[in-house]
Formats: structure tokens, sequence, C-alpha cells
């Protein structure tokens, strides 16, 4: 079965990258008639830079303490590649991460 993000989701995907799976933010609309099944993500990583490319994410018990939201990497992949949720993004730290997003792609 597909699975069927939602918004502020958070999930382990297949990025690609030497088999691992990382965290990545579900940040496309929950739209289960959209043409492509496709979900648009931020990835986490917990190698911060201190840019204003990035979010630093409170404690959440499904994250390392020193996770932060990479706005710059915003992609798109096929829901395929999501392996399993494994927690919600509260609103403050969504709210954030669209902020930082707004700002990366100079649209606000």
């Amino acid at each position: 079965m597909t699975p069927q993000p939602k918004h502020g989701e958070v999930w382990l995907a297949d990025l690609g990258l030497a088999g691992k799976t990382r965290p990545v933010i579900i940040v496309s609309r929950t739209d289960y008639d959209a043409p492509r099944a496709l979900a648009i993500y931020v990835p986490l990583t917990t190698q911060g830079r201190g840019s204003d490319y990035e979010v630093a994410l409170g404690h959440h018990s499904y994250l390392d303490p020193s996770s932060v939201a990479n706005v710059q990497g915003v992609g798109s992949l096929p829901l395929v590649r999501l392996e399993r949720r494994i927690g919600m993004l509260p609103k403050d730290d969504l709210l954030s991460v669209k902020a930082a997003l707004q700002w990366a792609c100079d649209m606000g």
C-alpha cells in the first residue's frame, strides 16, 4: 500500500543516499487527488551550520536532539520511498520551517 503522508508529518525516507533512510518533514499539502504520487519534503540533519536556511527543532522523542530542518534541501520524492511515519511536528516548529522556506524561496 502506498503511504498517504500528511502536511507536517515526519517520515523516514529513502533519499538514495548510500542506502540510508533519513528523516524528512512533509511540507506538501495533504491532497488525495494529486496528479502525481509525490511528496514535497524538507530534510532533517544533525549537521547544522548555523545558517538562516536551517531551523533548529525542539526536543522530540523521535528525533536526535540536535536536529535541524534544512530548508535549502527542499525536494520531492515518490510516495513509495517513504518508509514509515515517525511523528508529527508541533505547530510552532512547523510554522518556523514554513517561514524559513518562504524566506529561502523569496516568496514573502
